[in-house]
């Protein structure tokens, strides 16, 4: 593994180790700077960093891990609530602010390499389902991860990337900025991922989640500047089909898709070498095994048409929940591999298709399961839909009917279902539709289902 952050505190020259909007850092600077913070909290159980999208930020969670201190990464908009249960939950002894930060400050002090199976960040997850869960986050976790996308994105210091994620997940902070400060890519970060600032970078490697790319895809003369980059990557989210279609006809580009989650950093892509599959998120990431099962725990075939949850195991994958034996019990089989909770199809060929959350996205309808993606994808194909999410409710024949939410215009609930049972089977056609402005969403684009509900 070497160093966890290999081009920051190696002897490669990075005039331009990142940008966040118009402050730029060199390598040299970010180092000096990070340490004067390592010596601040050295010593420290865990510390906590607003996580505003700035430089200063950046210097604040490095500095913490040069140090071997736990970085526990707080939204900048969150409620009083969550973040008391965050900073008394993860233990963290102090909260460092982006105004604390001084950009030039030179550090004294010299640090030896933490131990790798040391906890390097403390993520929280959504807390869908009651309070957020702390996920700790090992260093040796997140250089296997990110090795991992340099072999599957051919990933190198050549590359320049560009993105404008919040750095308070796995996507904008560990993808995004850990993995230019072990690749030795610079980085640029737009603050806001706004389709003009993205085409303006210059960049070869691009993030983004998919309400991100449906706005570039339509901004055609923003998508026209990205025909000079390399790879466009896309996650966080299901990319609908017609966004990624429109994408590769704008910029020549078809996005590479993938699947992770907190507790277990990216385990699935599609690969630059590769091809793309609208729908469907690759194979798994070098060192990581994957399978998908029953309700009473039965492995499944790949065929392509078994539905069941998807678990793994792998180098990525955490131990546990922070303080929650009983969460741990239930989030591992008993051979040790973990239940993502995420319903999926795998391919003969490996490839994965993502169905959703066994919580909201599994119907089981007249002793039909039914993936709630598969009609989502669908109904993106119908003229007049922009937006659609799917869910099940309670029936008392059915035990759950499938109902559909539908942003879009001049369509009647006889066309949405008339097309659903044209292109899948009759069981799956939505027997209620709901016509919305729009879906409910959080911070990463994703649809909080639950709200529908």
């Amino acid at each position: 593994m070497a160093e966890l952050l290999t081009s920051l505190t190696g002897s490669q020259d990075l005039a331009h180790a990142l940008r966040f909007g118009e402050v730029s850092l060199g390598r040299a600077e970010l180092l000096a700077a990070a340490t004067a913070v390592a010596d601040q909290v050295h010593g420290a159980p865990a510390v906590a960093v607003e996580a505003t999208a700035d430089a200063r930020t950046v210097t604040a969670i490095v500095g913490c891990l040069l140090a071997g201190v736990p970085v526990v990464p707080v939204p900048p908009d969150s409620g009083a609530a969550e973040r008391s249960h965050i900073l008394k939950d993860s233990g963290a002894e102090r909260v460092l602010r982006a105004d604390e930060i001084d950009l030039t400050a030179q550090g004294r002090g010299s640090y030896a390499e933490p131990d790798p199976a040391g906890t390097a960040l403390i993520l929280y997850t959504s807390g869908t389902t009651g309070a957020p869960k702390g996920v700790p986050v090992t260093r040796s976790a997140i250089a296997a991860g990110l090795d991992a996308l340099a072999d599957a994105w051919a990933w190198t210091p050549d590359d320049t990337l560009v993105h404008g994620l919040p750095i308070f997940h796995v996507h904008g902070l560990v993808l995004g900025m850990l993995g230019p400060l072990r690749h030795g890519s610079p980085l640029v970060h737009t603050v806001r991922p706004k389709p003009a600032a993205y085409a303006a970078a210059g960049g070869s490697l691009y993030f983004g989640v998919p309400t991100v790319w449906s706005r570039i895809a339509a901004d055609p003369q923003s998508a026209e500047a990205l025909k000079k980059a390399r790879l466009l990557v896309s996650g966080s989210a299901p990319l609908p089909a017609p966004v990624f279609e429109r994408l590769a006809q704008l910029t020549g580009h078809q996005p590479v898709e993938r699947y992770g989650m907190t507790e277990t950093l990216i385990t699935v892509s599609s690969r630059a070498d590769g091809e793309r599959r609208p729908g469907q998120v690759g194979v798994p990431v070098l060192g990581t095994g994957t399978r998908l099962a029953d309700d009473d725990g039965t492995v499944l075939p790949n065929d392509g048409e078994a539905v069941g949850e998807l678990q793994v195991h792998g180098p990525t994958v955490f131990s546990g929940y922070l303080h929650r034996p009983e969460a741990n019990q239930q989030a591992f089989t008993a051979d040790g591999w973990f239940r993502t909770g995420d319903v999926a199809t795998i391919h003969p060929d490996g490839w994965h298709r993502i169905v959703g959350r066994a919580s909201t996205d599994l119907i089981k309808s007249g002793g039909y399961r039914i993936g709630a993606g598969e009609i989502e994808d669908v109904l993106l194909g119908l003229d007049g839909v922009r937006e659609v999410a799917v869910i099940g409710v309670p029936d008392e024949d059915l035990g759950e009917r499938v109902r559909a939410f539908v942003v879009g215009e001049n369509l009647t609930q006889e066309q949405v279902v008339e097309h659903v049972a044209q292109q899948l089977s009759v069981h799956k056609r939505p027997r209620e539709v709901v016509f919305v402005a729009e879906l409910p969403r959080n911070a990463m684009g994703k649809v909080v289902k639950q709200r529908l509900r």
